[in-house]
């Protein structure tokens, strides 16, 4: 059973910097790509950042040179790095991994439970 598990949210002035993390566990083969995603009060889940296995990297133009997406692939963890933070970027903040399980499964997405990030003007 694969499992992704999201940390690091919280409340933050604007311009301010938070860090999420995401620590995917279980029985995994390999992964292909691993994203944050957000969804604010309303609105649907979109496309923040992303990053292949080879590390090429994917960006929504609104956070481009303010958000970093990272990972440590000998932990299976993905991060994103948030400056310069507006209020606007208030939202559940979701992680995902396109992966592989053992014994030649296909190709999934799995979600982490979502962590909320705030940014107050």
């Amino acid at each position: 059973q694969v499992q992704l598990v999201e940390s690091g949210g919280g409340l933050v002035q604007a311009g301010g910097s938070l860090r999420l993390s995401c620590a995917v566990s279980g029985s995994i083969s390999s992964i292909n790509t691993m994203g944050w995603y957000r969804q604010a009060l309303g609105k649907q889940r979109d496309l923040v950042a992303a990053i292949t296995s080879g590390g090429s990297t994917n960006y929504v133009d609104s956070v481009k040179g303010r958000f970093t997406i990272s990972k440590d692939n000998a932990k299976n963890t993905v991060y994103l790095q948030m400056n310069s933070l507006k209020p606007e970027n208030t939202a559940v903040y979701y992680c995902e991994a396109y992966l592989r399980t053992p014994w030649n499964s296909p190709l999934r997405d799995y979600w982490g439970q979502g962590t909320q990030v705030t940014v107050s003007s």
